[in-house]
């Protein structure tokens, strides 16, 4: 019953969801790729919304948006279409998505000079894109990391949630900790299985 509530479960539950729909959107000329993009400029119109202070409206059109970020990977699927450079670009606008929307919501605490808040927008985005960084990385030296809690759909729906119930400050005070503490698990993750004796490939140097 517990692993029915693992992050990791229910992100994978939601993509299976998308499938019917991407079976139907298969029907159009419509390219994953296509999907991907006009996903990205859908989140650019959303940070534009909440730099703006329109709270609620910012939280739902992000729910609305993650549906492309579900649809995009389903459409490959039921299509054939997965590539690899498909797979790329998905989770490098995906990472620049989640960036735009803390943009927004960056600008419109910046005007009202309230510095906890930009703070903590900024801790999120770094929190953010080294959860990523430390999985890939991970990956690279033979090594599995996908674990932590704030995978990105979790912070996603969080995010909105907070924008949705206006408790913008609490929920970056969530985000904040967690995706840091989701590196530190991903970190000590990686150190107990190189403990164990799994190792992966000599360092390359920076990335």
């Amino acid at each position: 019953m517990c692993k029915m509530w693992r992050p990791s479960h229910i992100s994978d539950r939601l993509h299976h969801l998308a499938e019917p729909v991407a079976r139907v959107v298969a029907k159009t000329r419509l390219t994953p790729n296509a999907v991907t993009i006009f996903g990205f400029l859908f989140n650019v119109g959303i940070a534009y919304i909440l730099s703006t202070g329109h709270f609620l409206l910012g939280g739902l059109l992000i729910l609305v948006a993650g549906a492309f970020d579900l649809l995009d990977g389903a459409l490959a699927r039921v299509t054939g279409r997965s590539t690899t450079f498909g797979a790329l670009l998905d989770s490098s606008i995906d990472r620049y998505s989640e960036a735009v929307l803390l943009f927004g919501l960056l600008v419109y605490f910046a005007r009202r000079q309230e510095t906890t808040e930009m703070i903590l927008i900024f801790a999120t985005i770094v929190g953010s894109m080294l959860i990523s960084y430390v999985r890939a990385r991970a990956e690279g030296l033979g090594l599995d990391a996908e674990v932590g809690l704030m995978r990105r759909t979790v912070r996603i729906c969080t995010l909105a949630l907070g924008l949705i119930i206006n408790q913008v400050l609490i929920i970056l005070w969530i985000l904040a900790v967690l995706t840091n503490l989701t590196v530190a698990q991903r970190l000590i993750h990686v150190w107990r299985k190189t403990r164990k004796g799994q190792k992966g490939p000599p360092p390359q140097g920076e990335s």
